[in-house]
């Protein structure tokens, strides 16, 4: 009796994850000749118009990446070769699309140690058409440095038991670096996290305002705060003229570049947004320069003792009168006016000297005599000079000195900010690595007469050595709010920066407000054609649902 062969039904993942892993199931000698076919084959590009790879490629790789979890060598080997020959097409594609630079921003979590988890993560990143990726590195208080090496003062994002030695920053950027993608260590600057502000050894570093305010103790943006992810309570900004607060950071950067990341960018080079009115700096007390450390290095702006003592007059009360500018020249007498630096003294009225002054009326006296007629002997007057009394000096003028006090203040809140982000970029340009500035483009603004955005971001005013990273997250329903802040980012910049936008958002649909990548990308190529890099904020955007059991997996 014969039996029918039965027909065994084989769906069409089975069939393709059993084509992906046949080397696994083959010879020695078959798998020595899968892996120069597919590792020789030349680049073609199946992808789009924005380098990202077809699905059939993608499902090829995730098989094969599920088949390499086994650690056979054969396995792992035909893995490798699709990582490299993807890698391959990327680059070629971009070469030849615009932008010739795509970056994502990206947030790993504790989950991320999973065995093959990191790969499927980075493999997603390739898959969209990135050859960058911004990796997380230093935020809400925690640092993606293992628990056995981080001398920081912050806690490690890694803090799973059994755990202690993985380094998932240093593996991210070795993993990266395999795809063909360029990883940067993102970190935030300023901002040192809720953790960071519980240290008691540690409050001499923070900011505060003149009302001895923390960050963390004001109202926060809460519609920033929900737009971008941040948690309100993780705002800890410090005091950039900080001693401690400066070698700390020093200490975490060092670190991080221990692990030769491809560049580094810089985050929360600013102070607070406040909220309402608050968003608005329009007085001293509304700075950031109460922190012991900003009033000391003020008052060293001082150039004499006048503007010393009237320095600390205006922080205390926040405004001078004409009684503190009295009680100044009053005990400080020698001096002629408050001064402090970008403060040019008024000119001086020289008197003429007494001796000088009576040669002059004889001479004066001698030469009318002269034209009189001579009628005999003639008495010459004996002159007598007349003392003129010397004037009392005439007080500065006081709406003059608070103005340039008001001036003075807010140019000590922004050197601070430029002098923590020279400090912090200096190792990596040391080493010859590119480093970025983030930062939002209406973050410099100037508002109404005399006022700031309390941000007091000066990104103008960043060298021009550094990559310009501009935040331009306008939510308006269109790109008519998005367009305008890379424009005037490249009106504001220094020549010759690089300027590279960065837009929210996800492919192919609209998100939060904005219009899809696409027609973000498209407009602003239109508008500005000599922008040849792009970043989209953000990998958790784009991949919600991956993001959130990343963040909540079980162990």
């Amino acid at each position: 009796m014969k039996i029918a062969p039965t027909r065994i039904a084989i769906s069409q993942k089975q069939r393709r994850f059993l084509s992906a892993v046949s080397a696994v199931l083959t010879s020695s000698f078959v798998s020595q000749l899968i892996w120069p076919f597919i590792e020789n084959q030349p680049a073609f590009a199946q992808t789009s118009a924005y380098c990202q790879l077809a699905k059939e490629q993608v499902n090829q790789k995730e098989d094969l990446r599920r088949a390499a979890l086994s650690g056979k060598p054969e396995s792992q080997q035909a893995y490798f070769a699709v990582l490299n020959k993807h890698a391959r097409e990327i680059a070629e594609c971009r070469q030849k699309t615009w932008p010739q630079t795509q970056a994502v921003w990206l947030r790993l979590y504790p989950c991320d140690v999973r065995a093959g988890e990191l790969d499927r993560v980075l493999d997603k990143v390739v898959n969209k058409g990135y050859n960058q990726v911004y990796i997380e590195t230093f935020y809400d208080g925690q640092v993606l440095l293992p628990v056995a090496d981080n001398p920081t003062p912050w806690p490690s994002v890694v803090r799973n038991p059994g755990y202690e030695k993985y380094d998932l920053l240093e593996k991210a950027i070795a993993k990266g670096k395999q795809r063909g993608l360029k990883v940067y260590a993102w970190l935030f600057t300023m901002n040192f996290g809720y953790t960071y502000s519980q240290r008691e050894d540690r409050q001499q570093a923070l900011a505060k305002n003149g009302q001895n305010q923390t960050s963390l103790t004001v109202v926060e943006d809460g519609v920033i705060n929900d737009e971008f992810g941040e948690v309100p309570g993780n705002q800890a900004f410090i005091d950039p003229y900080s001693t401690q607060g400066r070698q700390d950071y020093s200490l975490l950067v060092n670190q991080v570049l221990k692990r030769r990341p491809q560049g580094m960018l810089f985050d929360y080079i600013r102070y607070l947004r406040g909220v309402g009115a608050a968003s608005v700096s329009t007085k001293v007390q509304d700075l950031w320069i109460y922190g012991s450390a900003s009033q000391q290095a003020l008052l060293q702006r001082a150039s004499n003792q006048q503007g010393r003592d009237l320095i600390q007059r205006y922080l205390t009360k926040g405004f001078v009168n004409t009684n503190d500018v009295q009680a100044v020249v009053k005990q400080y007498p020698t001096e002629q006016e408050p001064l402090w630096q970008g403060r040019t003294p008024r000119p001086i009225l020289v008197a003429t000297p007494v001796a000088l002054r009576q040669n002059s009326t004889a001479t004066t006296a001698a030469t009318t005599a002269s034209k009189k007629p001579a009628t005999g002997r003639q008495n010459v007057p004996t002159l007598t000079p007349t003392p003129t009394p010397t004037p009392t000096p005439k007080l500065p003028d006081t709406g003059t000195l608070q103005k340039d006090l008001w001036q003075l203040s807010v140019a000590h809140a922004v050197q601070g900010i430029l002098d923590f982000f020279g400090m912090a970029i200096q190792p990596a340009q040391r080493m010859g690595m590119p480093v970025g500035a983030v930062f939002f483009p209406n973050g410099n603004q100037t508002i109404n007469q005399g006022g700031f955005d309390s941000r007091l971001q000066p990104w103008d005013r960043f060298p021009a050595a550094v990559e310009f990273h501009a935040m331009s997250y306008g939510n308006c329903g269109d790109v008519s709010c998005i367009v305008p802040q890379v424009q005037r980012t490249l009106s504001l910049a220094p020549p010759g920066a690089k300027i590279i936008p960065a837009i929210a958002g996800d492919w192919g649909k609209p998100l939060k407000n904005r219009p899809s990548l696409e027609v973000q990308m498209r407009a602003i190529r239109s508008a500005t054609p000599q922008i040849n890099a792009v970043s989209h904020f953000s990998f958790g955007w784009q991949e919600p649902e991956d993001e959130r059991a990343r963040q909540s997996c079980q162990w």
